[in-house]
């Protein structure tokens, strides 16, 4: 095991080095000027020019690049002109709001698809095989963010039952939970405080759902299809002439052999969700890597653009190798034909 995991971190560095080059030279393509940023709007070409002096912006490219490449190599991704702190920082302080975001969503997703897939696979064309197809392609169809405010809409709104889109927790009324993973509602429940556990999923809900609705339909078509290749095949039909219970055949013979691409598909997903939730957390103001992002790249902020990219790349691999050992646990052939 530990052999397969070595084969796979180090196939894992190329694509990361092609990722720290592409992510330099593309975010310095970008429009814009960070000095004429930093420097704001009533400074004049000189201090413009010593502003992108100081931030070595007057360098050569290559230069700048071997630079990057150095800090880098000890552990320095640079420092934010947006919040002034280091990107490392910044990344750490904003990256549990995202996963807990994205962690949900994947939970919604997961709950509804893969019963529905199960389902519409044991009962093919039936009424709710139609409604797992028809699911699939709404929820695919529409962009998230869209979701996203068509629900603020309805249910905060003109229905008044969601709370207002003001991030993770309304602070007016709770202090956030003591730190302890940065993830609020599971600091909240390791502190035992009931009202802000209640306060920040009211929070978490909705934006969950409209990110998790766009995760459900690639799960629930692999579901279905990966049940129906299994129902369709020998072992099934033995045991269905054995006489074997259908619900025994389902769940225990069936359902088995799904869970590999079926676990496959979930962490694509995932790592998917983390890069997507930009617009849904400019939706509902909530405070995770996506908002740090896009404010980075309206400002030209090299450093935090280069880091967010990085971080997502890094985290992508690690969910990949989390797949392939799971992947591993369920079908060991997998080892061997990797």
């Amino acid at each position: 095991m530990m052999a397969f995991v070595w084969k796979r971190l180090l196939g894992t560095i190329p694509s990361l080095i092609g990722v720290v080059v592409l992510t330099f030279f593309i975010s310095h393509a970008l429009p814009g000027d960070p000095a004429a940023f930093f420097a704001g709007p009533a400074a004049n070409a000189a201090s413009i020019e010593s502003i992108r002096a100081t931030l070595g912006l007057d360098r050569p490219l290559p230069v700048q690049f071997l630079h990057y490449v150095i800090d880098l190599a000890h552990g320095n991704l640079g420092r934010s002109l947006t919040t002034g702190q280091p990107v490392l920082t910044d990344l750490i302080e904003r990256l549990p709001a995202s996963l807990e975001l994205s962690s949900f969503a994947l939970l919604f997703a997961i709950s509804i698809a893969i019963p529905m897939g199960v389902w519409a696979a044991a009962r093919i064309n039936g009424g709710v095989d139609h409604a797992c197809r028809g699911l699939v392609t709404v929820s695919a169809a529409f962009p998230t963010f869209f979701v996203g405010l068509l629900f603020v809409y309805i249910f905060y709104f003109l229905l008044g039952w969601a709370p207002q889109p003001l991030g993770r927790l309304n602070e007016i009324t709770f202090s956030p939970p003591p730190h302890v993973t940065g993830a609020y509602t599971v600091d909240a429940l390791i502190a035992g405080d009931w009202p802000v556990l209640r306060a920040a999923l009211s929070q978490l809900i909705l934006p969950a759902i409209s990110l998790g609705l766009f995760a459900l339909a690639p799960i629930a078509r692999i579901t279905r299809a990966a049940m129906l290749e299994a129902l369709g095949s020998d072992f099934i039909r033995t045991a269905r002439a054995s006489g074997l219970p259908v619900r025994k055949i389902l769940m225990t013979y069936a359902f088995r052999n799904v869970l590999l691409p079926v676990s496959s598909v979930l962490g694509m997903v995932f790592s998917f969700l983390l890069g997507s939730n930009v617009l849904i957390e400019q939706v509902f103001g909530w405070q995770g890597v996506g908002a740090y992002a896009v404010s980075a790249v309206i400002a030209s902020d090299y450093a935090a653009v280069q880091g967010f990219v990085l971080m997502m790349a890094v985290l992508y691999v690690l969910l990949n190798l989390a797949v392939d050992i799971f992947a591993t646990l369920v079908d060991p052939r997998v080892r061997y034909e990797g």
